[in-house]
């Protein structure tokens, strides 16, 4: 688990899951919460709901890159111990 967070906190997993958490997230907040933006009714329940949109995005992108990495790191390592 230590592993794990520690590749989730490097730089560049960070800032691609910055990144992808600001396209997705404003794209799944205008689709989810549109109408309640256009007409101004923004409550605190709808803050958070889309702080929480946001903040699925990153969640995957970072999953999603901590398993590339991890998985790119075992096999480079199998190699080494082959060679």
């Amino acid at each position: 688990m230590k592993a794990w967070l520690n590749c989730a906190c490097e730089p560049n997993v960070v800032r691609r899951a910055r990144k992808y958490a600001l396209i997705v997230g404003i794209i799944l907040i205008l689709i989810n919460q549109g109408d309640v933006l256009m007409s101004g009714e923004l409550s605190a329940i709808t803050i958070i709901k889309m702080a929480l949109t946001m903040l699925v995005p990153y969640i995957v992108s970072t999953c999603s890159s901590v398993g590339a990495l991890c998985e790119a790191r075992k096999e480079e390592a199998d190699t080494d111990q082959k060679a």
